[in-house]
């Protein structure tokens, strides 16, 4: 396998893995709501309403990102989301590790950088375009 075969296959990878993982999060909040995030944001003096842009970071980002179009875009609407994410709700165990050992935050901190990675790498060969 060429060197360039082979950073495609794992930017395809990475594009898979951080939107399906993102995405799934997304459809239990089509499925359930998002009153508890309403809450939330309402809570430090925001408009409730913006609580909708998890919609833009957990359902239009990752369907970018999987597919390949306009991936970075997709990327970075994840990126967003997650800081948001981290901020709101686990801002409290940033510094903690977990009961196995791990830091409390891993998952998130996958998510958020595993997007960071995409945007920056692009969504190499296989993708609906190069953006």
């Amino acid at each position: 396998m060429s060197a360039s075969t082979s950073d495609d296959l794992g930017k395809l990878v990475l594009r898979f893995s951080v939107g399906g993982i993102v995405l799934l999060h997304g459809i239990a909040k089509l499925r359930h709501g998002i009153d508890a995030i309403a809450g939330m944001v309402a809570g430090i003096g925001l408009p409730a309403g913006f609580a909708y842009a998890v919609y833009l970071g957990e359902v239009l980002g990752p369907l970018l990102l999987i597919i390949g179009f306009y991936a970075r875009i997709g990327a970075v609407l994840i990126v967003a989301n997650m800081i948001v994410a981290i901020a709101l709700v686990h801002r409290h165990e940033i510094l903690l590790l977990g009961d196995q050992g791990g830091w409390a935050i891993e998952l998130q901190a996958l998510m958020l950088l595993g997007a960071v990675a995409s945007a920056l790498l692009g969504p190499g060969r296989w993708a609906l375009n190069q953006r």
